[in-house]
């Protein structure tokens, strides 16, 4: 195996940290040091940097947030894939940390016993059904993508892309963690501006319709019912909550856990408390 390793032009001493352990083990560990920051330039300019210069015939995936935590992990991936190869991609559960004190608030976990997921499992559970962390696959997915993971490349049409052949197959064995809500990352820079995450929404909804059409809407009753509840997220940050009352997005309203309607009206009527709220749990975590 190899460890490719993609420093994007960091500026915390992570560079230095590739660099020891490249001097220790320079047949093993194979680093690009970026001095601009490519993800910056465009989505997935990363990812397909690293692939390009892949050897091997399986990929695993570790973006630098989260981490692996079982030494195992990798053989019994690919125990796994060797085993199935009438599926292209297997995953397992993730525990869900905190950004500083590691605190665990929850799992990413499908399923408490080892399955093959379906196609329709994967899109119904959207880009949080699994982990990144947890994902290994055959380098064959990336051959002649879909038009659908062209138009937008991420974790999510990644992983619709490895179900299509044969499913994933999933581990219950928990190997790795997510960490969550990391200030300055990506995903919480770019949930402050209500156009941003309007637009990704939109992106996704665009996805999915290009999704129906590749697949010869195989899939057709998975997409329109997610499909649904990205317009539904839109909805939330608009702060319509009348449209979501009507149909036909009410028959998904009505299914919701007190909890979260609770939310979806304290997004609107409340947002100051609530985002008080979520800074006040994060300096609790962080402490």
């Amino acid at each position: 195996f190899e460890i490719l390793v993609h420093d994007d032009a960091s500026t915390d001493g992570t560079a230095d940290i590739i660099r020891e352990y490249e001097k220790k083990y320079p047949e093993l560990i194979k680093p690009i040091y970026q001095t601009e920051n490519q993800f910056s330039k465009g989505g997935g300019a990363v990812g397909k940097i690293q692939r390009a210069r892949a050897k091997g015939r399986y990929y695993a995936l570790c973006e630098g947030d989260d981490y692996w935590t079982d030494p195992l992990k990798l053989q019994k991936q690919y125990d796994t894939l060797e085993a199935h190869p009438e599926c292209d991609m297997c995953a397992h559960a993730a525990v869900m940390v905190r950004e500083f004190s590691k605190h665990e608030m929850g799992r990413l976990c499908p399923s408490d016993k080892d399955t093959v997921l379906t196609t329709e499992q994967v899109i119904l559970g959207g880009g949080g059904y699994i982990a990144t962390a947890s994902v290994m696959y055959r380098r064959c997915v990336d051959d002649n993508k879909p038009e659908f993971r062209k138009k937008l490349p991420c974790d999510y049409t990644l992983q619709i892309n490895g179900s299509l052949r044969g499913g994933i197959v999933y581990l219950s064995d928990c190997m790795a963690a997510y960490r969550v809500r990391l200030s300055g990352s990506t995903t919480s820079e770019s949930m402050k501006s209500k156009e941003k995450r309007i637009a990704s929404w939109e992106k996704v909804i665009s996805m999915l319709k290009t999704l129906n059409q590749d697949t010869g809407f195989k899939y057709d009753d998975a997409v329109s019912k997610t499909i649904l509840g990205a317009e539904i997220m839109m909805f939330r940050v608009q702060g319509n909550i009348g449209a979501i009352k009507k149909e036909p997005y009410r028959s998904i309203y009505v299914k919701y856990p007190p909890k979260k309607k609770l939310m979806i009206h304290m997004e609107k009527y409340c947002p100051n408390f609530l985002s008080f709220w979520n800074r006040l749990q994060g300096k609790k975590y962080k402490a």
